[in-house]
């Protein structure tokens, strides 16, 4: 972590440095896996670039472990700090930096089976008594970024132009904290029905580690001011 934060201070000062010198920005809007995006690019040397942005959106899909079907809520909020070097003028660029800010999180709510019942580590419960199973995953809020790309939003030749991205989100192996709330059965049960959902939550998690490695795939627009 402390490494990041060294970098991170070292790359925002060559942009507060760019913005006090620079003549040309670029400005660009995408869509993708990161959700809806707005980035600022300028120049801080020949052939490399400062690229700074924000996305952020929120989908939801249906999944399930060995035991329990989930409806996940992914919520997509990341800024990032990019430098952008082209070695040719075609617009072809290679990009490393940092996901200065990670806030990208998934919300998992277990559905009961079509019976109304929950297996929890191999145990049947009846949903209505144990109440709910849910719970959050999340990642690290710094991770590194490393990719490819298309389009140079500040070329000399530039007004309007096409941006993408392909590259990846080291974010880590994901975090999840599943829980049980709302049981209205004994305390016996309750107590298992705790120490299930724990076990459950080891399932979870091993459900989500390719989650490790995030796809980062983008398309988009940009112009020179």
């Amino acid at each position: 972590m402390k490494t990041y934060k060294i970098a991170l201070s070292l790359l925002t000062g060559l942009i507060i440095s760019s913005f006090a010198h620079a003549v040309d920005v670029g400005v660009s809007v995408d869509l993708g896996t990161t959700g809806a995006g707005l980035h600022v690019t300028l120049p801080l040397l020949k052939d490399l670039n400062a690229r700074i942005g924000y996305n952020a959106m929120n989908y939801s899909y249906s999944s399930s472990t060995s035991s329990v079907n989930y409806n996940f809520d992914l919520q997509l909020k990341t800024a990032d700090v990019l430098l952008d070097w082209h070695p040719t003028s075609a617009g072809f660029r290679l990009t490393g930096g940092l996901v200065a800010y990670n806030g990208n999180k998934i919300n998992a709510m277990g559905e009961a089976n079509n019976n109304g019942t929950y297996v929890l580590n191999g145990n049947t419960y009846n949903a209505s008594a144990i109440g709910k199973v849910d719970g959050e995953i999340t990642f690290k809020k710094v991770a590194p970024y490393l990719g490819i790309g298309f389009g140079n939003a500040i070329a000399a030749d530039k007004g309007w132009g096409f941006t993408s991205d392909l590259g990846v989100m080291m974010q880590g192996t994901p975090k999840s904290r599943l829980s049980n709330s709302g049981c209205r059965a004994s305390v016996v049960v309750c107590n298992q029905v705790a120490t299930d959902v724990a076990a459950e939550n080891v399932n979870l998690a091993d459900e989500l580690h390719n989650f490790k490695f995030y796809p980062v795939i983008r398309f988009g627009v940009s112009y020179k001011f």
